[in-house]
């Protein structure tokens, strides 16, 4: 008896040990469907082109450093002084964002509409670190039509989720200017703001931690954030200018986290364009 005893204890830690092992694994799996389904929204047909916006442009196929397959729109201007690279937010995909672009395109610009993994015809899965990948990406196209110059004239726009792609960008490539609208300071407080009842900094895997980084970008910096935005707070848009580097201007949007914009808010339209073709412009001749 004290034979079998000492067999069947051992048998029995094993079958609560891989019991357990199955509950952590379940809830690992619930916890990364839960973030992801929270943080992205992506759409994968186009319900406009820039053609709908009047804007003649070239569709782009290129691929991340990983083999991601991701598509884009390059919209060229006879007389552009630079580029602007654009980075948009959590839902949707680039065909939402065509009206943008032709603003930003009406600055005398060159605009690339930048795809994510998993948005429209972009192949993959959505990912922090897949993001930070295609923005690289991105970068390279637009060094490309710029003849592969190691500083090409270029701006990044960043709107919410975009914001935090366009900054990590701007810390690892050389750009003329970074804009952040409607930007927060990481996917961490937001949670704890949106999901206080959950353990948030043990679920979440894509930080996108705004603030923690800013301080690393050390050129021209615009933050537009609204004080109407229900979603994500001012506040935290007035926390990462805080924490950046100058030259930085801040301008108040109104409007909520989906409206706010230059079209209900002339100074934000004014800044931005004064930060455009101060920036873009190249250096007088001495």
């Amino acid at each position: 008896m004290n034979v079998q005893s000492e067999m069947s204890m051992p048998m029995s830690l094993i079958v609560r040990l891989l019991q357990a092992l199955l509950l952590l694994t379940a809830l690992w799996l619930l916890a990364r469907l839960f973030e992801r389904r929270q943080l992205y929204y992506p759409v994968r047909t186009y319900e406009f082109t820039p053609a709908n916006a009047g804007l003649s442009f070239q569709d782009v196929d290129y691929v991340a450093e990983d083999g991601c397959r991701l598509h884009g729109w390059w919209i060229p201007h006879p007389r552009a002084r630079g580029a602007i690279i654009i980075f948009h937010g959590n839902a949707g995909n680039i065909g939402d964002r065509v009206w943008i672009a032709k603003d930003l395109h009406g600055l005398e610009c060159d605009v690339f509409l930048a795809g994510y993994r998993g948005y429209g015809r972009s192949r993959g899965f959505p990912s922090e670190r897949g993001f930070r990948r295609d923005a690289r990406a991105a970068y390279e196209v637009v060094r490309a039509f710029y003849n592969h110059a190691e500083t090409p004239p270029v701006i990044l726009y960043g709107r919410s989720l975009g914001a935090a792609v366009a900054l990590e960008l701007a810390t690892r490539q050389p750009v003329r200017g970074l804009i952040m609208e409607s930007p927060f300071s990481s996917t961490v407080a937001m949670g704890e703001l949106l999901f206080p009842w959950l353990p948030v900094r043990w679920i979440v895997r894509d930080r996108y931690d705004n603030l923690s980084r800013v301080p690393a970008y050390q050129g021209p910096l615009l933050i537009a954030h609204s004080r109407d935005d229900a979603l994500v707070p001012s506040a935290m848009g007035r926390e990462l200018f805080a924490a950046a580097h100058e030259p930085k201007t801040f301008v108040e949007l109104e409007g909520d986290h989906n409206s706010g914009g230059w079209d209900r808010t002339p100074a934000y339209w004014q800044a931005l364009n004064t930060f455009i073709h101060r920036h873009l412009d190249p250096p007088s001749a001495e």
